[in-house]
């Protein structure tokens, strides 16, 4: 409290009342005159050790503006190393040695036929071997008689012609035995022409088989590359080029990505969906894909032009705009607002707002901005 001297004096009641409303005025003022304490200043922002750690850094760079070309494919064995396997003989199928799916190496048994025909080369084998034994006897038998005179040279020319015939014939049958496959007995082996997988099977224990049956029993392929078949839309068809590459994405394995070329564009198109198919080669490690599975193809192609380019993580979009933080160090860290283009896959095409060569924040890039801009 203040305290006052009053002075007596001889004054009017009006005097005194004013003067005790001035003392009031003051004392209400005296408070607004005393010194305010001082403010601590704002602390600068700077990023932790720790925060530091779990960032990534990228720098802008000038690029080609490229845009994409989805289209829907599916998997196929490379044709040039797929073969199909025909029955030779008809028959009755006794055994199935393999399954759709299996790998199979060169020569090994598919499948068993008991079979007529097979039957039957071993009689004309042995018949034909039993006409060269009977053809060399007579020739000895002529060459005799020539020595002692009791016939002619024309005879002796003829036995030796029996014999050549005799042999040609038994020659003929050893090929066949060799391009069938066959030995002694009544059995056909279907064997396995290369190594590879079991693409496709159309027979099964007990079928019977035509001679003129013209349906393959198997598909043996090799997948360590296969093809891709896609389809172009007509107006699509001036953008797709030979060497292009291509990213592959299956059902299958929606997180894994391959990677190939466009090997093939056929120029003939589709007469009902006005399509052209455009085949694309991959390597498939693993043997992952496999024949028939569907496929997500997108082709990347030159739009022609050149924009700043930044990781398309690194782009945050807040309150309907665009921003990146522009990482100078740890203590100089800046929200820059830019023009989007577009993004591309991991790529961001910059208008405006980002220089070649500025460096960006890519991740955990939100954990700064909320921390700058709250």
């Amino acid at each position: 409290m203040h305290s006052f001297i009053l002075l007596k004096m001889k004054t009017s009641p009006f005097l005194r009342l004013t003067f005790f409303c001035l003392v009031i005025a003051l004392t209400a003022l005296l408070p607004g005159c005393q010194p305010k304490p001082a403010t601590q200043e704002a602390t600068a922002f700077m990023l932790s050790d720790t925060m530091l750690s779990r960032i990534r850094i990228d720098t802008a760079r000038i690029q080609s503006v490229r845009s994409e070309l989805t289209l829907v494919g599916r998997i196929m064995a490379d044709e040039n190393r797929v073969i199909e396997v025909f029955p030779l003989v008809g028959g009755n199928v006794e055994n199935v040695k393999v399954e759709l799916g299996d790998y199979v190496r060169k020569g090994q048994t598919l499948a068993t036929i008991r079979s007529g025909e097979v039957a039957d080369f071993e009689r004309q084998n042995t018949q034909a071997e039993a006409d060269l034994l009977l053809a060399e006897k007579n020739l000895r038998v002529a060459q005799d008689l020539f020595e002692s005179k009791l016939n002619s040279q024309r005879e002796v020319i003829a036995a030796q012609k029996e014999v050549e015939r005799a042999q040609a014939e038994v020659s003929r049958i050893k090929e066949v035995y060799r391009i069938y496959g066959v030995g002694k007995s009544s059995t056909y082996t279907v064997k396995a022409p290369i190594d590879g997988y079991i693409i496709q099977k159309n027979v099964n224990q007990g079928t019977q088989l035509r001679s003129d049956n013209a349906n393959s029993l198997f598909t043996v392929g090799q997948i360590s590359e296969v093809w891709v078949l896609a389809n172009v839309n007509e107006s699509d068809i001036g953008r797709v080029k030979p060497g292009m590459t291509a990213d592959i994405q299956t059902l299958a394995y929606p997180d894994e990505l391959f990677h190939g070329r466009v090997d093939k564009l056929y120029t003939v198109l589709d007469p009902g969906t006005k399509a052209m198919t455009v085949r694309i080669r991959l390597p498939n490690p693993g043997l992952k894909l496999r024949p028939e599975m569907h496929t997500t193809v997108t082709l990347r192609y030159d739009d022609g032009g050149q924009l700043v380019t930044v990781p398309a993580g690194s782009v945050i979009f807040d309150k309907s705009k665009h921003f990146v933080m522009v990482f100078r160090s740890r203590s100089a860290i800046e929200t820059r607002e830019v023009t989007l283009l577009k993004s591309l896959g991991d790529v961001a095409y910059i208008r405006t707002g980002v220089k070649a060569g500025e460096r960006v924040i890519s991740q955990n890039q939100l954990l700064v901005y909320d921390a700058l801009n709250d």
